[in-house]
């Protein structure tokens, strides 16, 4: 019969359920070692089956280094909340996130390369460890020689990472807040001259069309469709034009000037990369 101790040890380092440990163990003679290995191979078997089916939960991880010019971020997927919470589960997110801040992952991350294991592996281990579909949905690697910020809402289930410049002292402090911009009010493109010619001539043609069906002549149609894409839907899709989070009477463009000439120094939004779980 199993001992009791090495069942709750087969139970900690596998993350089994306490059955199955028992199980192993009696199948395998008490030889923990070949219970392990036993345990391995149900798991994997296990995984096998998960493969497929949808994942809506996860954990959102990011790592970044002391001098802020290189980031490693995932989105890690699972099927359920319980899973997404769990401390085994969080750490591998976060271990994921310092691989790739120090790895390229290429054009296939699950083959990047930690120890004598690949990323795939510990995904593996994962599935057969929760019994669950677990999913890596999402990697990112910047090394940059401008300066990168980055923050992850207090649920784990989005984040962004902000690249800046300028060497104005707060502007770490100022990028993260924009990034907190960005995680409340999801934009599309940072500034105005990066919105696609068709994007406007589109948004112009279905405001125009509102107007008209609201009883406006076309001609006056027109003008208030170009009014509306140019105070609503530049506010909305446009970073830089959005009302300021904690200022909503500023922009997030009035926001940086401000800080940046308390700076004495110019601080620019260059980018953003959002991180969030899917919802399939």
């Amino acid at each position: 019969m199993a001992n009791a101790a090495d069942v709750k040890r087969l139970r900690e380092e596998t993350g089994a359920p306490m059955m199955e440990c028992k199980a192993a163990l009696d199948e395998a003679g008490d030889d923990y070692e070949k219970a392990k290995e036993i345990l391995r191979e149900k798991g994997q078997a296990a995984a096998g089956k998960r493969q497929g089916r949808s994942t809506s939960e996860g954990y959102v991880a990011v790592s970044m280094s002391e001098n802020h010019q290189e980031v490693g971020a995932v989105v890690l997927e699972s099927e359920t909340d319980f899973v997404a919470k769990n401390e085994g589960f969080v750490t591998l997110a976060k271990e994921l996130a310092e691989i790739f801040q120090h790895h390229d992952p290429g054009s296939d991350p699950l083959a990047v390369k930690h120890g004598d294991k690949t990323v795939g592996d510990l995904i593996q281990e994962c599935i057969a460890k929760f019994r669950e579909n677990v999913k890596l949905t999402s990697v990112v690697h910047i090394r940059s020689e401008n300066k990168l910020a980055a923050y992850v809402h207090h649920d784990f289930k989005k984040g962004v990472i902000i690249e800046y410049a300028g060497q104005a002292a707060n502007g770490h402090d100022v990028a993260r807040q924009v990034a907190i911009q960005a995680v409340a009010f999801p934009p599309e493109y940072v500034s105005k001259d990066e919105v696609p010619g068709e994007y406007l001539a589109k948004q112009l043609e279905l405001e125009t069309q509102r107007a008209i069906n609201e009883g406006k002549p076309e001609n006056i149609a027109k003008n208030i469709a170009q009014g509306r894409v140019d105070k609503e839907i530049m506010k909305q899709v446009v970073l830089l034009e959005q009302p300021y989070y904690r200022e909503p009477s500023k922009s997030v463009h009035a926001y940086l000037t401000e800080e940046s000439k308390a700076a004495g120094h110019p601080i620019n939004i260059l980018s953003f990369k959002a991180l969030t779980i899917s919802q399939d």
